[in-house]
């Protein structure tokens, strides 16, 4: 079963650590050479990765959240990529919004740097859902127990697809499917699966 891992984010940005570090190219490239390690195992993880965010998540912050698998934030958590205000455009934050939200919405927060509310952050996809303080670690711990009884490898291998289709033409994103379709129904847990829905019993996964 999956434990209860997910991201708790309040005031996160890559600003601080640069602040801490901020003289020599070299001391530069491995502060980004890790945010973008940091990126690539969340989206190499077989495991779904779930943001819990209770406050502001600026520039790498935001990136951060944007690469997650699922986004829970409070009603109060607000979201920027400020960077052009301080000299130092948010590239890297700007590669992760682009694959979360519209461009428009995209452009605007990485052009002006302002804010967004929570409500806007899920207007215009970022997250997934908002709820009150209060009520965050009840809707994290929902979508924890909705996940963590299904299937380990078939959830791994449909969040592996997830992230190599999305980047392909339509036509490749199908080929590819129908090939990981067939794959997956082949698989012990594809079988189980079919065995419990026609007849009607629980599944046993041997997440395999």
């Amino acid at each position: 079963m999956y434990g209860k891992n997910y991201l708790t984010l309040k005031t996160y940005s890559i600003g601080k650590i640069l602040q801490q570090r901020s003289s020599g190219i070299e001391n530069h490239k491995l502060i980004f050479n890790t945010a973008t390690e940091l990126m690539r195992s969340i989206i190499e993880s077989p495991v779904p990765v779930i943001a819990k965010v209770n406050g502001f998540a600026a520039a790498a912050g935001c990136q951060l959240v944007a690469t997650c698998d699922v986004i829970v934030c409070s009603d109060n958590s607000r979201f920027s990529t400020p960077g052009a205000n301080f000299g130092i455009f948010c590239s890297t934050p700007g590669i992760a919004l682009a694959r979360s939200i519209p461009k428009s919405k995209a452009m605007y927060m990485l052009l002006t740097g302002e804010p967004i509310s929570a409500r806007e952050a899920y207007e215009y996809g970022l997250v997934t859902k908002v709820v009150s303080a209060e009520q965050l670690d009840t809707e994290i711990n929902k979508i924890i127990e909705n996940i963590k009884y299904k299937s380990r490898s078939v959830v791994a291998l449909g969040k592996q697809f997830y992230y190599r289709q999305v980047d392909q033409s339509l036509l490749q994103a199908y080929k590819l499917g129908e090939e990981i379709m067939v794959n997956n129904i082949n698989t012990n847990d594809g079988q189980e699966g079919i065995r419990s829905f026609v007849e009607k019993q629980k599944a046993s996964w041997t997440h395999e």
